[in-house]
């Protein structure tokens, strides 16, 4: 494999230096701002290599397993909530660290699926053929993982979307969502600009969903903040938060509430097979984003289930079940 380091004052000459150097089929490994420009690291497969491993548009699709149903709720037991259940649900909501308003309002209602139902928004996720869905969040979050299960989704249903990453920062980031492209025989676009990510959509075919991936952003500093606004709207893009469970409520409110001032209307909360306790997951619906679908695991084949009430009350008591247990 021919491996080169290319510097370039904008990033249109440095690729320009990539297609001269190598041709049209070098595979773009990272990007990176460097002092006076940009680097960007590009290799070319040899015969032999290219013959062992093709490049991602020529991988034919990898057959997946199907992901698990994900509309089965979580056993609480088989009927409804017995009695003693329900009279523990102050406790259970404390457990979880729910910011005390809300924590309020839900032991007082009849039921906790009703008072979740009236007190949180719940949504299907943005089409993404109507408009590219464009995950933003948090360094860390979960978003390449998340955009890797929906691509799998869409290629489980006889779907090809565009992929794009525009995490032209973190090392290797552009590497880990190729690894999942190529086996799901997908071509991954990177174009960490706005003028980049045109062209790249440029590329879509009628009817094709687009997501886009994108790099952590700390939405309290005006640079990332003004950065990520100025991607989703190049893209004309639905902005999706994506946020991990476990985080202090306070803190999730407040990102959550930053990222709504950008753009985002939907949350898709990550690490829920992880997290112990969910009041950073509703303390960030409340906050005005409609909770969409959850991440349950690392599987990029599935582990994304939707949320609604019912899903939701039984995640909560069966999280305060596993401590007690424990």
């Amino acid at each position: 494999m021919r491996l080169r380091l290319f510097r370039a004052p904008r990033m249109a000459e440095a690729m320009a230096q990539v297609r001269a150097t190598l041709g049209e089929e070098a595979v773009i490994l990272e990007t990176r701002r460097v002092a006076g420009g940009v680097e960007v690291t590009a290799a070319l497969a040899g015969p032999a290599e290219a013959a062992a491993e093709p490049e991602p548009w020529l991988i034919p699709p990898t057959p997946l397993p199907a992901p698990p149903p994900a509309s089965l709720p979580i056993p609480w037991p088989p009927s409804s909530p017995p009695a003693a259940a329900e009279a523990g649900l102050a406790r259970l909501l404390a457990r979880h660290n729910l910011p005390p308003a809300l924590g309020a309002r839900l032991a007082a209602g009849a039921s906790l699926e009703t008072e979740l139902g009236a007190c949180l928004g719940f949504a299907s996720l943005p089409n993404a053929t109507a408009r590219p869905l464009l995950l933003a969040g948090p360094p860390g979050a979960g978003k390449t993982l998340t955009c890797a299960k929906l691509a799998a989704r869409a290629v489980l249903a006889g779907q090809a979307p565009l992929v794009i990453t525009t995490d032209g920062q973190r090392a290797g980031a552009a590497e880990q969502m190729a690894a999942f492209t190529r086996v799901l025989g997908l071509t991954l676009a990177v174009a960490p600009q706005p003028g980049m990510l045109v062209k790249a959509l440029a590329r879509r075919q009628p009817g094709q969903p687009v997501l886009i991936d994108t790099a952590g952003c700390d939405p309290f500093d005006p640079a990332q903040a003004a950065a990520l606004l100025g991607l989703a709207r190049a893209a004309d893009a639905s902005l999706l938060l994506v946020l991990p469970a476990g985080l202090d409520p306070a803190e999730a409110a407040e990102t959550a509430r930053a990222f709504l001032a950008l753009g985002a209307r939907h949350l898709l909360p990550t690490r829920l097979d992880a997290a112990r306790r969910l009041g950073g997951v509703l303390a960030g619906a409340a906050a005005g984003l409609a909770l969409t679908e959850a991440g349950i695991g690392p599987d990029p084949a599935g582990d994304l289930v939707p949320v609604d009430p019912a899903w939701l009350a039984a995640r909560l008591r069966r999280a305060m079940h596993a401590e007690e247990v424990t």
